[in-house]
């Protein structure tokens, strides 16, 4: 039995795959991810991607969804770009935010001398407006991997965090 999954290529997005790595690029930029497992094939046929399986193994037959999930998403990627919304909440200490080279500097959480900072890596853009943070990016793991750093950056210790709700959270995905 052979399983497969068929990507239809975008109109105006280019495809390779040299030696296990796919590379996608598109208007807004080039994606590329190492995707090489035993057993399952990445090929370009009539304008298609396909991955496929001769195996019958549960175990591969999910790294091949799994795999054909990355590809969708890079395709999204370098179309239109990631974008997510987070929301600045405190309600004890009004909370600062700078940007200084790639870190997010998160000043007076509440209320404490020492800043926190949550790493923004170079292909994700930021944008910080009053009380709003907007993450962008054509990476939609780094993306969100960015995000989370922020909200985990805000975690609330040694406190009751039903009582100090402060924090940064992330609002909306898209």
């Amino acid at each position: 039995m052979i399983a497969e999954k068929r990507m239809e290529i975008p109109e105006g997005v280019n495809v390779e795959i040299n030696g296990g790595k796919l590379v996608i690029s598109g208007p807004k930029g080039t994606l590329e991810r190492l995707m090489r497992y035993p057993s399952i094939d990445l090929r370009i046929e009539d304008g298609e991607l396909i991955i496929s399986t001769e195996s019958e193994r549960k175990k591969i037959y999910a790294m091949l969804g799994t795999y054909a999930a990355h590809a969708r998403n890079m395709f999204r990627g370098v179309e239109e770009e990631y974008v997510y919304s987070m929301k600045v909440v405190y309600s004890h200490f009004p909370i600062q935010l700078k940007e200084i080279g790639n870190k997010l500097e998160i000043v007076n959480f509440l209320g404490e001398k020492e800043p926190r900072y949550a790493e923004i890596p170079e292909s994700v853009k930021m944008k910080i407006a009053g009380d709003e943070i907007t993450l962008t990016g054509i990476d939609k793991e780094l993306v969100g991997v960015t995000a989370s750093r922020i909200e985990k950056a805000t975690k609330v210790r040694g406190r009751d965090s039903r009582v100090f709700q402060d924090g940064i959270y992330i609002v909306s995905r898209a």
